[in-house]
């Protein structure tokens, strides 16, 4: 009778391995590996410094789906990626599905170079929350490069009083 209850309990724990083992391997292939990149359309200034702390992507509808890529986290000078020049800034493995939204961090060591002259520039809110491209794109098991225009023309704002001003405008290029 013991013998009979624990050959029953193995072959159970035995299944239970093997659909646990079989759900892993299908949902590894059900992922994809994702490639953030940088560029930028040309801008009257010397440089254009963005301090880039994390990239997040989102899956869902709601705040729920972020996941933290490897970011290459530093000071970019968005006009050194022009003219068909970019650079990966972040990557990892993700889902293959639908991709919602892209964000971005900033960090405070944001300036721009004007006439050998450089200012520093503001960033409201761009550390706590960062800022979002809506995207509604399908990603498949294959490698997926999503290259991004940080628009520095769009996105830098001269006060009255010569501060500056860093609203970014991302584009999906």
């Amino acid at each position: 009778m013991k013998k009979g209850i624990i050959l029953s309990v193995s072959l159970i724990a035995a299944a239970i391995a093997v659909l646990i083992a079989c759900n892993k391997s299908k949902n590894a292939e059900n992922n994809t590996h994702l490639i953030i990149r940088l560029t930028d359309n040309p801008y009257n200034a010397s440089e254009v410094n963005v301090d880039i702390r994390q990239v997040r992507v989102n899956f869902r509808d709601d705040s729920t789906g972020w996941i933290d890529l490897q970011t290459n986290a530093g000071i970019y000078n968005l006009l050194d990626f022009q003219n068909g020049i970019d650079t990966v800034i972040a990557q990892g493995t993700v889902p293959a599905d639908y991709l919602k939204e892209i964000r971005f961090v900033l960090g405070s060591n944001n300036s721009i170079v004007i006439d050998s002259t450089t200012h520093p520039m503001m960033v409201p809110s761009g550390s706590q929350s960062g800022y979002k491209i809506k995207i509604d794109r399908l990603l498949d098991v294959t490698l997926n490069s999503i290259v991004i225009d940080f628009d520095a023309d769009s996105s830098i704002v001269k006060t009255g009083n010569g501060m500056y001003i860093l609203r970014p405008v991302l584009k999906l290029n």
